[in-house]
This record gives structure tokens, C-alpha cells and sequence, in this order.
């Protein structure tokens, strides 16, 4: 049986899973939860935070277990359709298949704290002048920078190829 030369990529998912997971049981294991240390003056601080909500803490504050449920379900849900559009997607270039690979892992990375934990572990925070970004981690990163691929690739690439 021979396998998509795509299913390659899973491996930079799973390396992107094996980082952040790494990283967060750093934080978890060496430090106490509110912990903060200065890296780069005012700019980058490592820190020790939980994010029970979505993406810039929305749902932050909320303790429902039904919450907690739906965002499991929902991650899982985004979690699939990303593989599944990674492996089974006629055409697929290297710019899409990086960008696919990237929130691959990052959604499953912040998937499994979700399922160990009831919130993802953040230990990054960048202040730019007197603005906070919120706390994130490396999976966060991976799925910025993922999108960015794929919104880089619609906006740049698709078209060069339509008008060839």
C-alpha cells in the first residue's frame, strides 16, 4: 500500500504537537500557576497561564462544563476536517499543505490540553509599548502562522495559477 506523498506532512503536525506539548510541561512542571519572568525588557515575558476559553480568552471567565464539552467537540470537529483536507485534497500545494500542517498541530496540541486539563496552558506574553498581547503558546504560533500560509496562498498564488 502505498501512501500520499502528502501524509508527509503530518510529521511537521505531529513535531508541532511534540513542541508544544513539551514546552507547556515545562511551564506546568517548573513553574506555579501566575508565575512571570521578564526575558526581554517591557517586550517578552514568560509566563504561567490557563485559558479555559477560545482564542484571546474569550469565554475565559465561564466554568460551565457544558462549555468545556462544546469546545472539546468543536476543536475535535476543526480537528478532523483539517486531516481530513490534508490527506484527501486533490492538488494540494506545498505553501497549503505547510499551512494545513501547522493547524493541524496547533489545534491538536491546544486539543489535548483542552482534554487533560479543561483550559490550555499560555506561557508567552509580548508587550508592545503599552499594549498586551494576550498570553499563547506554541500551538497558538502554529496556527497563526498556518493561516497566514493558507490566507497567503489564496490571496498570492491562486491567482498567478488561474491566470496561467
Amino acid at each position: 500500500m502505498k501512501f500520499p506523498a502528502r501524509l508527509g506532512w503530518v510529521w511537521l503536525s505531529l513535531a508541532v504537537v511534540f513542541l508544544d506539548r513539551a514546552t507547556k510541561a515545562w511551564i506546568e512542571t517548573q513553574t506555579s500557576l501566575s508565575w512571570r519572568h521578564e526575558v526581554v525588557h517591557n517586550f517578552i515575558y514568560l509566563v504561567h497561564s490557563r485559558n479555559p476559553g477560545i482564542a484571546f480568552s474569550i469565554f475565559a471567565n465561564s466554568s460551565s462544563a457544558a462549555l468545556r464539552i462544546l469546545l472539546i467537540i468543536g476543536a475535535l470537529a476543526i480537528t478532523c476536517i483539517i486531516a481530513w483536507l490534508l490527506v484527501a485534497s486533490p492538488n494540494l500545494s506545498a505553501l497549503n499543505a505547510t499551512g494545513l500542517a501547522l493547524l493541524l498541530g496547533g489545534a491538536t496540541g491546544n486539543l489535548t490540553d483542552r482534554i487533560l486539563h479543561g483550559a490550555v496552558t499560555d506561557f508567552l506574553e509580548v508587550f508592545l509599548g503599552s499594549y498586551r498581547w494576550p498570553a499563547f503558546n506554541v500551538a497558538d504560533s502554529a496556527i497563526t502562522i498556518g493561516a497566514i500560509l493558507l490566507i497567503f496562498e489564496v490571496l498570492f498564488f491562486r491567482q498567478n495559477r488561474a491566470n496561467q
